[in-house]
């Protein structure tokens, strides 16, 4: 029998699920694969979902392809990552009673108003909480049949290990959990139905198991029965243990479908104005966060447009001038979350004539949604926290430009990091983690497991030449924001 010691993270996210080997002697990623996914088509504007089978399947696909470059029988853990927030619900035979809806869905803005009024905390659009009295209010027939509801990575956990729990990090953006006492909101709760203390499954503590590879599912993946599967996390937990923020001061930027900047702290940060997320982190600190939800999606909408590829639009954008010529995009196609505009729409401001060129509107797009998170980072350190560095992942972090504009916009060097999958990184980190402390090493931190697997491009440096203009862009994207959404 082959000796074990490989670890599997995976982690589902809203276009696909990736899988990663790492093997923590050589510190080195031994195998890696992706299958995408769908959202349901066909749904009003506003409502976006997944069917939970895909995330399973997919699942299947990428240790099929891992096994055919490594060892199955070497593998000594599993850690799961998730998009955040989705909502999983499952009948009294544990089968799900309609698809997921995601994090980005803004269907339940008004369900989140309501809620955030009751409690009198802000309870984001996004976060599961609304989706559940969103359900109770448009679907009652489906709500009746619900006995038990999870998050997506929890979904994988129990279909890998046959029980059902929840951690603190990714429970921490339910709108149902107290990031800062660890434990479920009994008054959030309460103002959901009542009914749910008794769907919610046990919290498993940070560094713990969620349970062993189960037959049956040994069996569909061809691994061995009774591999250790640690908790796992949301997918923002599981990319800053990837991303080497497992201690103080490293601030990420994870530039995928949505944009977040996260940083870990030892005590919890709570934002009076409810911009910034006090989420637990996955290896028993906070993680203090911003999310976006507009990020690669607005560029992705320029080249559907105009049919041209990332590096053809990148080149026509250098040659257009930081600022765009006047051109502003407010980029909130999807709503947005961070500022909170569940129901806006994006728009293009300034427009004259020669600007609805293809390098114009890449440009915009790259620019609008850097203003956006430059605007959330400026949160985070009115808050109090330092910011002398941002590390940057995510696949749009190989954009040159994009990386230049982040940089001036943030007023601090960016530097990527080489391993463009975190999450899924840091799902089979943490599964090392969790391995090794209960063979014997309690006091283990997960950092000395981290760090060595942390590798960094050289900084980019903000440009002194612009760093005025940027400041007069910053404003009028925030005089724009005002203007166009007052109070945002």
């Amino acid at each position: 029998m082959a000796r074990r010691t490989l670890f599997l993270g995976l982690d589902t996210g809203t276009q696909s699920t990736k899988a990663l080997v790492v093997d923590p002697n050589r510190n080195e990623v031994v195998a890696r694969a992706s299958c995408p996914h769908e959202l349901v088509a066909g749904l009003p504007p506003g409502h976006m979902e997944q069917h939970p089978a895909q995330w399973l399947a997919a699942v299947q696909n990428v240790v099929q392809a891992v096994r055919r470059e490594i060892d199955g029988e070497a593998i000594a853990g599993i850690g799961v990552s998730g998009q955040q927030h989705g909502c999983i619900v499952l009948d009294e035979r544990g089968e799900v009673v309609r698809p997921a809806k995601l994090w980005c869905d803004t269907a339940t803005a008004a369900e989140a108003r309501e809620l955030s009024q009751r409690l009198q905390r802000p309870v984001p659009t996004g976060f599961t909480a609304s989706k559940l009295l969103w359900l109770a209010r448009h679907e009652p027939a489906n709500w009746a049949r619900v006995r038990s509801v999870l998050l997506p990575h929890d979904y994988v956990n129990a279909w890998l290990t046959g029980e059902r729990s929840m951690e603190f990090g990714d429970a921490s953006g339910t709108g149902w959990f107290d990031p800062v006492a660890r434990t479920f909101d009994p008054a959030a709760i309460a103002a959901i139905d009542p009914r749910l203390a008794s769907m919610l499954p046990p919290l498993r503590a940070p560094g713990a198991l969620a349970g062993r590879l189960c037959q049956s599912a040994a069996q569909t993946l061809g691994l061995p029965v009774g591999i250790a599967v640690s908790t796992g996390g949301g997918d923002n937990m599981m990319s800053a243990i990837g991303s080497g923020a497992t201690s103080a001061g490293i601030v990420v930027t994870s530039l995928g479908t949505s944009g977040t900047i996260f940083t870990r702290t030892e005590t919890p940060v709570v934002d009076p104005q409810g911009l910034i997320a006090p989420f637990c982190s996955s290896d028993g600190a906070w993680l203090p966060l911003l999310c976006v939800m507009n990020l690669t999606g607005v560029s992705e909408e320029v080249k559907a447009l105009t049919g041209l590829s990332h590096a053809a639009l990148t080149a026509a954008a250098q040659a257009v001038p930081p600022g765009c010529d006047g051109l502003t995009w407010l980029p909130f196609l999807l709503g947005e979350r961070v500022p909170d505009l569940p129901e806006a729409t994006a728009t293009l401001l300034g427009l004259r004539p020669g600007l609805l060129r293809p390098g114009h509107l890449y440009r915009a797009a790259l620019e609008g949604t850097s203003l956006n998170l430059g605007a959330g980072l400026d949160r985070l350190r009115a808050l109090g926290l330092l910011v002398d560095e941002v590390r940057l992942t995510g696949g749009a972090a190989q954009n040159a430009l994009w990386r230049q504009i982040l940089a001036d916009v943030f007023d601090v060097p960016v530097r990527v990091l080489k391993e463009t999958e975190s999450a899924a990184l840091g799902a089979a980190l943490q599964a090392v983690w969790a391995v090794r402390r209960a063979a014997g090493e309690p006091d283990l931190a997960i950092e000395a497991i981290a760090q060595p697997f942390v590798r960094l491009s050289p900084a980019v440096e903000p440009q002194p030449r612009w760093r005025p203009l940027h400041g007069k862009l910053r404003l009028r994207f925030q005089e724009q924001m005002q203007r166009l959404h007052p109070g945002a």
